[in-house]
């Protein structure tokens, strides 16, 4: 009798080759939904800002028609933010409070935090986080007390007032980010420096400041950003329209008692939020290495 050859009953076993093809196909597949879902959710809010800027009234207040057009595209609510209200005047009263206060607050957290973080021993790393708590109090408990300030140094309804108060913010959070970096620049380089014939402040200057590029970085966009976007000292200070930045001027330009601008209000809205937008992804490396190695090292 003809014996049968057991390699021939076997059945054909899968590669394991092919089964780490499939699974590494499978976990491309799954990251590429998942980094598509989060895009959308980032681009779903400045497409429906792009498409409401350009409806006319009958598509834009039309049930379950917010995202498309029936009717022709219009630029007139552009020319209406443009031409009838202040809103280059808001866009420059705001460039210029936001470039005074990354000024002033790069000129008071830099020393700050070098000094707590090389010069102060052990007490400055609590003194840092000190700082830190007093960014956490609300403006709302603290716009009364500076009010009176700002009216008794005659500031009221000028942009020098938000100049003074912005930094009250913005210092104390600047200087515990930046303690994080500083205490990250290996402290033999400043040393080498001081051996070579640099003053301390030289050394601070050329050594310490090029190694603290990305939380100087993550600074001034903070700073910026936060006069963008801040409106309880805004309002209260200022008044007067002309005077007013963006968080307060748009809205008292585009909401007169019950009506509301949208498709303005829209423009307004996207012609600040592209430029800011491309900033932060032009510096998304440095601001996420700036905020984290401040938040880890600090």
């Amino acid at each position: 009798m003809m014996e049968l050859d057991v390699s021939e009953r076997r059945p054909p076993m899968a590669s394991p080759r092919a089964g780490l093809r499939w699974e590494r196909v499978l976990g491309s597949t799954l990251r590429t939904l998942v980094v598509a879902f989060f895009c959308f959710l980032a681009i779903a809010p400045f497409f429906a800002m792009a498409t409401g800027l350009l409806q006319n009234d009958n598509d834009l207040y039309r049930s379950g028609n917010q995202l498309w057009f029936t009717e022709a595209p219009t630029l007139r609510n552009i020319h209406f933010l443009f031409e009838n209200t202040n809103y280059l005047t808001f866009v420059r009263n705001s460039t210029v409070v936001g470039v005074a206060v990354v000024v002033i607050t790069l000129l008071f957290s830099l020393p700050a935090a070098y000094a707590l973080a090389r010069l102060t021993g052990r007490w400055g790393e609590r003194a840092g986080i000190m700082m830190f708590i007093v960014y956490l109090v609300p403006p709302t408990l603290l716009f009364i007390p500076l009010f009176r300030i700002i009216v008794s140094l005659g500031l009221k309804d000028s942009p020098l007032s938000l100049m003074l108060v912005y930094p009250t913010i913005t210092v104390p959070f600047c200087t515990w980010l930046l303690m994080g970096f500083f205490k990250s620049v290996p402290p033999e380089l400043e040393e080498a420096a001081l051996v070579d014939g640099y003053h301390r402040f030289e050394a601070f200057l050329r050594v310490v400041l090029p190694l603290a590029w990305p939380g100087i970085i993550s600074v001034v966009v903070f700073s910026f950003t936060l006069t963008l976007h801040e409106y309880a000292y805004s309002q209260v200070f200022i008044s007067r329209l002309e005077w007013r930045t963006l968080s307060t001027g748009v809205p008292s330009a585009l909401i007169r008692g019950d009506v509301f601008f949208w498709q303005a209000l829209l423009a307004a809205a996207f012609f600040i939020a592209i430029p800011v937008g491309l900033v932060y992804n032009l510096f998304l490396d440095r601001l996420i290495q700036g905020f984290t190695m401040g938040a880890v090292k600090g």
